[in-house]
Formats: C-alpha cells, structure tokens, sequence
C-alpha cells in the first residue's frame, strides 16, 4: 500500500514566513521525502482555525503554528484535543522561556512584529530582488554590484544558497562554471573576498545529478551523469579558484543553512 504524503499545516497571525522557515529545516533533514505543506497567514478569528484545524485532521497531518493572541493560542490547543491533531507551538515555549529567565516586562503580542518596515526588511528585500535577477549569471555587470559571487559547476545549489543569503541581506551572483566557457573579465577583476567557490565530492555529485535526471523523466547515464565528467569540471573550478584565490567551500553532506553560515563567518 502506498503511503499518504505528509501533510503539514502552517498557521500564524502573521505572514507565516517564521513558522514555514522551521518546518523547511526540518524537512531539509529527511532527503528526498514529499511533503504537502499549506500555509494559513494572517489569521485573526477562531473561526478560520476552526476550520484549518478540521482539513489537517482529514489529511491525518500536523499544524506548526505562531500564535500570539492568548484566545487564538487557547482556541488551537482545544481543537488539538477534539479533533486528536498534533499542534506544534513554534514561539510559545521561546516566549516562555524568555519571561521565566529574565522576569522582564509581557511580550506585546502584536502579530507580525518581525516585519516591521524597518531599514533591515527593506535591505533584504532589495538584497533578494536583486539576487533573483542575478541568477545564474545572467547580468554579469550585476557582479559588479555584489556583496557574493558563488561558483560553483551544475548541482552545486548555487541559486538556494544566494537566495538564503539574501534573506541574510546580502546582494549575490552565481556564476555557473563550465570547462567550455572562459570566465568574464568581470569576474576575474573583482576582490577575491567577495568571492566564493562551491565545490563537492565527485561521487555525492553523481549522486545528486543521477537523481536530478530521474526526477526530470530523464535516462541516466549521460555525460552529465559520469563520474569523468564530474570530475573534469570539478578540476577545473578549483583551478579557477586557485587562480582567483577566494574562499572554498566543500558542500558536501552539508545543509545550505550550514554552508551559509560558514560563508558569512568567513566573509
């Protein structure tokens, strides 16, 4: 019997962004697993969790939620009872936490006070704007402009690690390296502390690429596929690299957070 996809609910009286961030964290630990998610934002009226609380207890699956309001908070933890859905409270024990050891003032349970239209909002928005123009080299003047430039050859998760760093505020370009393509001088005059080179065990490549094709309906064992290949472009990026004299970065076996944070500690 095939099983059900998972099925997990996302519910906040804000936009949602902090709860889903958690939930994909999680997910990133369990490979190659589909799962469903539906988020619910900006929920204000017991009603609406009524109703959120009753399609996750068809679909047998679980509610991850950010909740400040006391009677919302109330409302989702009797629902869990009656309906037998497992609710996950993501800041609830945080705000606890905070009160019980530093005895300070009540939160002020406004919802969505993580998005306020501060300086820093607007400088993220503006960082990811600019990294999906960005992506995959296609404004090389834009390099010009950047806080990052990634290498990296096919597969090296180029795009969601520049799009995780712009939620970090920073400008990123990334720059696919081919053996068959001469790297532009814009990126060969750019300070090397603003470039960074991906690079990966030749078999976990094979791995990712071989399951790439087979999620595509594609046969395996093309070039794109073969060890030798792989090991070809993997030569020469970190020959690039070596001339360039930038950081490395082995993203083997490491999630993109991780590789993030070692990019922005480096930098």
């Amino acid at each position: 019997m095939e099983q059900a996809t998972p099925f997990i609910t996302i519910c906040s009286d804000s936009v949602g962004d902090t709860a889903e961030a958690v939930v994909q964290a999680v997910i990133h630990q369990f490979e190659h697993r589909e799962v469903s998610i539906k988020r619910y934002g900006n929920v204000r009226h017991e009603e609406e969790l009524r109703q959120l609380m009753e399609e996750a207890a068809e679909h047998r699956g679980f509610v991850a939620y950010t909740l400040v309001q006391p009677e919302l908070r109330e409302t989702i933890r009797e629902e869990a009872v009656r309906l037998d859905v497992r609710v996950v409270d993501i800041m609830g024990p945080m705000m606890q936490a905070f009160i019980d050891t530093f005895s300070g003032a009540p939160p002020t349970r406004r919802p969505g006070v993580l998005r306020r239209m501060d300086d820093n909002y607007f400088r993220r928005m503006e960082a990811i704007e600019f990294t999906v123009a960005s992506d995959d080299g296609r404004d090389l003047g834009a390099m010009l402009k950047a806080d990052i430039v990634l290498m990296g050859i096919s597969r090296t998760s180029k795009t969601p690690l520049g799009i995780f760093l712009a939620h970090r505020g920073k400008k990123v370009v990334n720059y696919p390296v081919v053996p068959e393509i001469a790297p532009p001088q814009q990126l060969l005059g750019l300070p090397r502390e603003r470039l960074v080179g991906l690079t990966i065990a030749p078999e976990a490549m094979l791995k990712v690429r071989s399951e790439r094709l087979k999620a595509l309906g594609l046969p395996v064992g093309s070039q794109y596929d073969s060890i030798e290949r792989i090991k070809e472009e993997l030569e020469y990026a970190e020959a690039l690299y070596t001339r360039l004299g930038c950081l490395v970065v082995d993203i083997t076996d490491k999630a993109i957070e991780e590789t993030a944070s070692l990019i922005l500690g480096k930098l």
